[in-house]
């Protein structure tokens, strides 16, 4: 589930608590997420600096001297907690990185969907972050963009603004919201919205987002920051998860269809 506000608030609340810290070792209780976790992971880290954190997509980079990238993915359920004292592991706490000066970063993920990759050299040449699209933040994420990339095709839009290669780190939750608030049907084929329609949707993308930076991100039922809080945003969400409710816009009824596999909630008062 942590999409990219819940990523960026970890990210956020990590980055004073390790920054400048060594690494003394990593114990790795269970390999097998995603991704088989690299052997040598620890002995490559052993005694190197955490110099930066910061987020890429919906990965964690955590910087460190000798030009080594830990790349951290939460998969579906994926937390990581930093705790200033050994305290004792449960079922799921499968890594933990632990550092010379005290403390211990903590990787738990019940569905074992994550990731725990190792870069060395750029980490955005790594094969898991190269190819992907422009940050939903950032000044490549444009109306002009978005209008050029859905030409000609007939891909439903909220598949489309899912699709990393398109724009990273919009998952379900703010694909949902940002249509609604848009006024675009999650169905309609991106081929056929027009430019005006863009370029409210990339402001409308940008603002669900940066709003559930603000409240934390959401939690449904697993997500944590750093500091063990859940995120807020869930209480201000407008048609994800509610179906059956009233649009808080106009008193309609909120439904949910499948597109794509997943769940889509929308209001056809408010979406056309």
């Amino acid at each position: 589930m942590p999409e990219l506000p819940e990523v960026e608030t970890i990210c956020r609340g990590i980055t004073p608590l390790i920054v400048g810290l060594s690494i003394a070792g990593i114990i790795i209780r269970e390999p097998r997420l995603c991704v088989l976790i690299p052997a040598d992971l620890s002995a490559s880290l052993h005694g190197r600096t955490v110099l930066a954190v910061s987020r890429r997509a919906k990965y964690l980079l955590i910087h460190c001297s000798g030009d080594c990238t830990l790349l951290i993915h939460l998969g579906m359920s994926g937390t990581l907690r930093f705790f200033a004292e050994p305290l004792s592991c449960e079922r799921h706490d499968h890594v933990e990185i632990i550092f010379d000066q005290g403390g211990r970063l903590r990787f738990r993920d019940p569905r074992r969907f994550g990731a725990i990759l190792l870069s060395h050299g750029d980490p955005l040449a790594h094969p898991a972050l190269a190819g992907l699209g422009p940050e939903p933040l950032s000044d490549e994420f444009t109306t002009d963009y978005l209008y050029r990339r859905s030409r000609q095709r007939t891909v439903a839009v909220k598949s489309f603004l899912m699709d990393q290669k398109t724009v990273v780190g919009v998952g379900n939750i703010y694909a949902s919201e940002a249509l609604h608030a848009a006024g675009i049907v999650p169905w309609r084929p991106c081929g056929t919205i027009s430019r005006r329609r863009y370029a409210l949707l990339v402001k409308e993308v940008r603002a669900v987002l940066l709003h559930a930076i603000e409240a934390g991100g959401t939690t449904l039922r697993d997500f944590q920051s750093a500091a063990g809080k859940p995120g807020y945003f869930a209480q201000e969400l407008m048609v994800y998860g509610r179906a059956g409710d009233q649009c808080r816009k106009c008193g309609g009824e909120i439904q949910n269809i499948r597109i794509g596999g997943r769940s889509s909630f929308y209001c056809s008062g408010c979406q056309s």
